[in-house]
């Protein structure tokens, strides 16, 4: 998990690239969270995904404790 310092600084960039879009802003911001959550795994975006995603798919077929 990245620290709320790095999340602050992405968030101050994308609000600069896209001043006047706070949508866009929120899709962007969480990409580049996604993105620096997968560096930080040593994968790139998409295998980071893939690993989530299988990660739900195994924990919702999982029977309740």
């Amino acid at each position: 998990m990245i620290e709320e310092k790095e999340i602050e600084r992405i968030k101050r960039q994308v609000k600069e690239e896209f001043p006047e879009d706070p949508a866009l802003q929120q899709v962007h911001i969480a990409r580049k969270i996604i993105a620096a959550e997968a560096a930080r795994g040593g994968m790139n975006f998409l295998e980071y995904i893939k690993k989530l995603v299988k990660k739900i798919r195994s924990h919702a077929t999982s029977p309740p404790p």
